[in-house]
Formats: C-alpha cells, structure tokens, sequence
C-alpha cells in the first residue's frame, strides 16, 4: 500500500466508521501506480508539488533542461531532498519533438504544466523570450498530450497577471483580464489554449489562476525574496540598505505549500474548471518590509529606499483575489497567514547567512 494510504488508515484505525474505513482503502487503492509528470519541478513550485504528491503515493517525474543534470548541486537545491524518489527527464520545452518523446514513451495519470519564464521584469527585458517560452512551451505540452494520452489531465499555471489593470476588486475567475506586462500576456495566452483545448478535444486541463505565493524556495529575483535576504544582509552587517521599486504596490501573498495542495485539487474533481487561489487579503510592499525589519528588531524606514529605477513600465497597483470557488468546490484552505510567511522567509534566510558565515570563518 502506498505511504499516502497508510497515513489515511492510521487516521481512521479505532473508528467505529466502516463506511470511512472502507472508503479509505479504496482511495489508497486508487492512488497506487498513479503517475504524474511535473515541468518547473526545480522551482519553488515544482519542489513542493513533488513533495506534496510523493506523500500520497504518487510516481514522480520532472522534466529538466539538460544542462541542469550537468550540476545537480547547484540546479537542484529545492529537490536535493527527494531526488531518489523522483524520476528527471531531460528536456526543452521550446522543442515539440522533445516533449512529444516523453509523452510517447511513458504513460501519466496527471501533467503539472509549471514552468515558464515568471520574472515579470524580465519579460520586459526580453519579450520575445519570455513569449516564445511560455506560449509556446504550453502549446507543445497541450498538443503532445492530445496526440499521445489525450486522458491524462494536465494543469497549467496560471497567474493574477492576467488581470493586471483591474476592473473589479477582488479578482474573481471572470473578472476581464487586462494584463500589463509580457509575462502577464503570455500566461493569457496560455490560458486561452489551455481552456481551447478543454472545448474543443474534450480534454481535461483546468488552469489556477494562482495569486503571489511565496516561500523560503521563492528565487532571488521577486521581490519578497529580495526582502526577506535584505533583511538578514542587513542584521548580519552585510549591507546597510535596501533598494526597492513601488513600495505601495499592494499584493494578494500566500504561501506556496498552501498553493500546490490548490493544484493537486484541481486535477481530482469531476469535470475541469479554473480557479482563483489566493488569501483574499491585500498588503503593500512597504507592510511586508515592515513586518521583516520588525522580525529581527529592526525599523524597516532606517534602511529601506524608495528607487525609480526598479518601477514597472506598466504597473499593477492592487491585485486581491476571490478564492470562493476554490474553498467551496475544492474545499482549499490556506493555513499561513500572512505575517507567518513573512517571518518563515527572514528566518530561514538569515539562518542560512549565519550558516554560511560560520563555514567560511571555519575555511579561513
């Protein structure tokens, strides 16, 4: 039997409930040999949805970009933990030919679309690419599925981009995209195929709308990661500023380990849908720097710089989003509250630079 229906029996052993007790089993009968297929499993979201499906029993495999199994240590660090439980498959997701190979040669019960170019600044820097990736990587992945295992039932990551100049607040699944940058158009784009081939083939591909997660795994380009390590560089006497854009920009922000359970919930329902997942709370910049100075006894307005240089092109003033659906249908609940995700990302962050600072003092 599997770990995941072994923890499910335990729960109910004792209980007088057969009806459960029997149900149980069958559905960790049901979970036995399920096979799922994760791209972006190298990233904070990808790590977390591998471990979150590892523990129900699943058959994990992850597509890689090649080079990335050149140096294990320094491209995998969020899946060092698991990689003996998981299976990786070198592959680029700017090549059909490539994921058509994968999808001919293994059969999956569910594909977890997550990689793309996120970096909204980057998009900016580089449209072309961060176009030529995201849409065309959700493409491939959409075609290659219906030409080969047209069952499997694939979810696409989404993002509160879309939305980007809203018309309504909060944010809901039919709120008007208006996406304000090429990354947010892409993921529309991505969007539109995703929903298409659900219509159009009878597929199953549900699309979370997933508003800003975050985690001690977030990289260290997006700005709360940026905080969270100013913060400690700062503690630790490292630095003496923080540069940061906007810092009224409010932000809907959830913990990324919440936000996989979302997409592993999506895939077990009876028919396909899409999906807002987010707190339903909205927080300014200037409040996540607030409650991370105040973490390690420091006044965030001693240290923190306003700079013009880090605005948008484009920007998304508010983005707030309405998880009704999700909490009614799939009955998803976060269990982080905002100020606990901001105190996980600067302690771990500063406990890692205290780490690394007590190794180099070792080597000296």
């Amino acid at each position: 039997m599997s770990f995941g229906g072994n923890l499910l029996i335990r729960r109910l052993e004792g209980s007088s409930n057969a009806s459960s007790l029997k149900n149980c089993y069958r559905f960790s009968q049901y979970l036995m040999g399920k096979r799922a297929l994760i791209t972006g499993i190298t990233g904070q979201d990808g790590s977390y949805l591998a471990e979150h499906l590892l523990s129900l029993g699943y058959e994990v495999h992850g597509i890689v970009r090649r080079v990335a199994l050149e140096d294990p240590e320094g491209r995998f660090t969020r899946i060092l933990p698991i990689l003996d439980r998981i299976t990786l498959h070198p592959a680029s997701l700017e090549s059909y030919a490539s994921v058509f190979h994968i999808f001919s040669k293994i059969q999956f019960d569910e594909c977890y679309h997550l990689a793309a170019q996120s970096f909204v600044a980057e998009s900016f820097a580089d449209g072309f690419s961060t176009m030529n990736i995201n849409i065309n990587g959700t493409h491939f992945m959409l075609a290659a599925l219906r030409e080969t295992q047209p069952e499997c039932r694939m979810y696409f990551a989404g993002s509160s981009e879309m939305f980007g100049k809203v018309e309504e607040v909060p944010q809901r699944e039919t709120t008007r995209f208006h996406p304000r940058s090429p990354y947010g158009i892409s993921k529309v784009a991505g969007f539109d195929l995703t929903r298409n081939y659900r219509e159009a083939y009878g597929m199953f591909c549900s699309t979370g709308i997933l508003f800003n997660h975050e985690s001690p795994r977030r990289g260290h380009e997006f700005v709360s990661r940026k905080i969270s390590r100013g913060v400690a560089r700062i503690k630790l006497g490292l630095t003496d500023e923080l540069r940061l854009g906007n810092l009224q920009a409010s932000r809907d922000w959830g913990h990324a380990a919440d936000y996989v359970k979302a997409m592993y919930l999506m895939l077990q329902q009876d028919e396909p849908n899409d999906y807002v997942v987010a707190t339903g709370e909205t927080h300014t910049i200037l409040r996540f720097c607030e409650l991370a100075f105040s973490e390690v006894g420091l006044d965030y307005r001693d240290y923190v710089k306003e700079d013009p240089t880090f605005y948008r092109p484009a920007e998304v003033d508010v983005l707030i989003g309405d998880p009704s659906r999700a909490r009614v249908e799939l009955g998803w609940e976060q269990t982080y509250s905002f100020p606990e995700l901001v105190s996980e990302m600067v302690r771990s962050d500063l406990a890692a630079m205290e780490q690394r600072s007590k190794y180099d003092m070792q080597v000296a």
